[in-house]
């Protein structure tokens, strides 16, 4: 039975749509993609923002210039140089 010209412009048209609904739902699952990624990356930045400040204030509290007052209040001094005597490891000798 060989298709009319209704019906193949109907079957057509029914392809045509099936297309464009496919397009439509690709292109609306990208935008959420897009955003989800956007959200990601503001998230990203922040943390990155966090961590340089936390590094920051490490080496800010680890600095001499913080801990000598803090050590002086304590009664704590530094050594002189004949009183650091540097320990090594002992080499392991291989197997």
């Amino acid at each position: 039975m060989a298709l009319r010209g209704r019906h193949f412009l109907a079957g057509w048209l029914i392809f045509l749509l099936a297309i464009l609904a496919w397009v439509t739902a690709r292109n609306t699952a990208a935008h959420v993609l897009a955003r989800e990624l956007a959200e990601l990356r503001e998230e990203r930045s922040a943390r990155e923002a966090e961590r340089a400040e936390l590094l920051r204030r490490i080496r800010e509290g680890s600095s001499l210039g913080t801990l000598r007052p803090l050590a002086e209040e304590l009664g704590l001094r530094l050594p002189a140089d004949s009183q650091v005597i540097i320990l090594q490891q002992p080499v392991r000798e291989p197997r």
